[in-house]
């Protein structure tokens, strides 16, 4: 039987193991999640409420357990591993919020006698596969709009996480949820690309990688299904000359290096004034030096390990090709004391004299390292941000309000910043363009992609 194994980023010892199931044991889970949401369904949607709530009170009352699962599955520094839970409770609550008004059925005027209306009607079972990053924050994106709108939801969590499938389980056990509406499986790939192909399952919310994303298109090739796909990012900020800017380099610093850099809206690449450049370069390496790299189970650590080895080597050879092509590192390695850590540490990078030349600039690299280039005008800026294969989000920053959201509108991207950045609000849609995906969760509009609409038409 194959196995899950889950190595920790903080020591490289493996912490979880578990079997994989079968594609046959996988069809059973189907079956169960198919009789389930028949009844589910059939709920009204203030007691669907209240399994949720009591779901949420289960993470409210184990939050300090569950943040030390976090911690020790991804490597996340432990002061902050709270904050997923109470931002994962944040997005929970509002959707729960604005669940009302986003499956009322839509009443037609009356007209010639004839009684018109539009249903939102579950579409029956979910497959959400989520990754291993925010583990809570990107699955509860989609579990909880998806049982609201009366689906079944199975969920496929990312091998490096399988503990927070389990809390989620023990959560709505807790909540008491009949058996078959939620269930998690620990599965492979293949066996997860089978179960999108299959006819059991009816929509698929899938957040990982562009390589990942394409897999979920193609098991689903022959299936008419939704398929909501949040992929990669290289995120851009534009710092126009009229800023604070040591306010902006603090903020820009924590929207680059939180989490290791290993978040899809984190900062990759900035864009300075050039009359500003040399101040925000100097402010942003200060900033940057106050980071705290070590054990994440550490209180006074602000920078925990890459999530693996080879994603540590990724980032230093992105580096290694920049400085071939002339960029200038701005931090020494010695200043955070590498060699002391396993080769997964890796120290905060900033690099200036970089160009579109380098991979550093164009390619996702999920880690903690940024390049920051100068330029002449807010025409350059906008030219050089829409140069990506990417548009998850961006940020610009300027004093001058008005003249910044006239450039949002130029920047081609699912969210637009104005002085703030790598941040999700719930009430806005959490959505991109190119090949950062399809679809969109959260908002009001976040319950789409779990429901279709049912055309009522009666003649009396």
């Amino acid at each position: 039987m194959s196995q899950l194994k889950t190595v920790s980023p903080i020591d490289l010892k493996v912490i979880v193991e578990r079997p994989l199931v079968t594609y046959s044991e996988a069809e059973v889970v189907l079956d169960k999640s198919r009789q389930a949401q028949k009844k589910w369904k059939s709920l009204s949607l203030s007691e669907r409420e209240g399994y949720i709530l009591k779901m949420l009170a289960y993470f409210e009352k184990h939050k300090a357990v569950c943040a030390e699962e976090i911690t020790l599955q991804m490597g996340r520094p432990s002061q902050y591993s709270e904050g997923e839970l109470n931002g994962m409770a944040g997005r929970a609550n509002y959707m729960i919020s604005v669940a009302k008004s986003a499956l009322s059925e839509i009443h037609i005027p009356i007209e010639n006698g004839l009684k018109r209306y539009i249903q939102k009607t579950p579409v029956g079972t979910v497959l959400v596969v989520a990754p291993w990053n925010y583990p809570y924050l990107t699955a509860v994106n989609a579990i909880v709009p998806a049982l609201l709108a009366g689906n079944a939801v199975i969920l496929k969590h990312a091998s490096q996480t399988p503990l927070c499938a389990e809390r989620f389980a023990k959560a709505f056990q807790f909540a008491g949820l009949s058996e078959g509406v939620f269930q998690y499986i620990h599965m492979s790939h293949e066996v997860t690309e089978k179960l999108v192909a299959d006819h059991r399952i009816h929509a698929v919310a899938f957040t990982g990688s562009v390589g990942g994303g394409y897999k979920i298109k193609q098991a689903a090739a022959n299936r008419f299904i939704g398929i909501n796909l949040e992929l990669g990012g290289k995120d851009p900020a534009y710092v126009r000359s009229d800023v604070n800017v040591v306010e902006t380099a603090a903020n820009l610093v924590e929207g680059v290096f939180f989490n290791s850099g290993q978040s899809c809206c984190g900062v990759e690449r900035i864009y300075v004034d050039a009359s500003i450049y040399p101040s925000f370069v100097k402010a942003f390496v200060a900033e940057t030096k106050k980071l705290i790299l070590g054990d994440p189970r550490q209180s006074q650590t602000t920078l925990g390990p890459l999530v693996k080895v080879s994603a540590a080597d990724f980032v230093r050879e992105q580096i290694g090709e920049a400085i071939k092509l002339g960029a200038k590192t701005l931090i020494s390695e010695t200043d955070f004391n590498v060699e002391g850590f396993q080769k997964n540490y890796l120290a905060p990078q900033v690099l200036m004299d970089v160009n579109h030349q380098m991979s550093l600039m164009t390619e996702e690299n999920f880690g903690p390292v940024v390049g920051i280039m100068s330029v002449s005008s807010d025409e350059e800026a906008i030219a050089l941000m829409n140069d990506s294969s990417y548009g998850l989000t961006a940020s610009i920053w300027s004093k001058d309000i008005t003249k910044a959201e006239r450039l949002c509108a130029e920047v081609e991207t699912g969210t637009c910043f104005v002085n703030r950045c790598d941040y999700l609000d719930p009430a806005l849609a959490w959505t991109g363009v190119k090949d950062t995906g399809i679809g969109c969760s959260l908002s009001v509009l976040g319950f789409d992609a779990f429901t279709r609409p049912k055309s009522i038409h009666i003649r009396a």
